[in-house]
């Protein structure tokens, strides 16, 4: 009898292990995987597919050649290279981006208008999606204090300030010279939440 529960329970656990392997039982997720769960999709765009970069490239190149035909000068540095979303909370970092994306939308869109349209067309969705999934990222996350300061605050006034300032095709320019920036380590480091070093 003993021998017959001792056997009953093997069978019990080792089935059980099995199925949990097999993904046939649910598991626990982390935390993270839970987080992500309530709307924040984010960690897809740690890094993106090398058609997508190629394409993004296209663009770029596209767009460097038409800044060749303009003179153009800005009179501050919209997208700083000392600074770093790492320098954020992380709370605050899908924020800032948020910012970078919908000036870099902004300008791409009004570019886009122009001969460049073609070439801007898939770029553009790509951003746009990215775009719309930060957002509910942004909605579904609390945050430390609504209104922004320190660091956060200066990153969002400086856009919104060059955006009302700088020319057209300073802002054009300063979002060219920027685009793999936002991808390559921007977008990336909020993708990677606690993990962006």
């Amino acid at each position: 009898m003993k021998l017959d529960k001792a056997v009953g329970c093997l069978l019990v656990l080792m089935l059980t292990a099995l199925l949990t392997r097999t993904g046939a039982v649910p598991t626990p997720a982390p935390r993270e995987a839970l987080r992500d769960a309530r709307g924040c999709h984010i960690a897809q765009f740690k890094s993106l597919s090398p058609k997508e970069l190629q394409t993004f490239q296209k663009a770029k190149d596209a767009l460097e050649d038409s800044l060749l035909l303009k003179n153009w000068s800005c009179s501050s540095d919209v997208f700083p290279r000392s600074r770093h979303l790492r320098q954020l909370q992380v709370w605050e970092r899908p924020v800032a981006l948020e910012a970078e994306l919908a000036l870099t939308r902004k300008v791409l869109e009004t570019m886009a208008d122009s001969a460049l349209k073609k070439v801007l067309g898939r770029p553009l969705n790509t951003l746009r999606h990215i775009h719309s999934k930060l957002q509910a990222c942004i909605s579904a996350q609390p945050t430390a204090d609504p209104r922004p300061r320190g660091h956060l605050h200066h990153w969002l006034h400086r856009l919104q300030e060059a955006s009302e300032k700088e020319s057209r095709t300073c802002l054009e320019a300063s979002v060219t010279f920027n685009l793999f920036r936002l991808l390559l380590q921007d977008l990336k480091c909020v993708a990677s939440r606690h993990h962006c070093v």
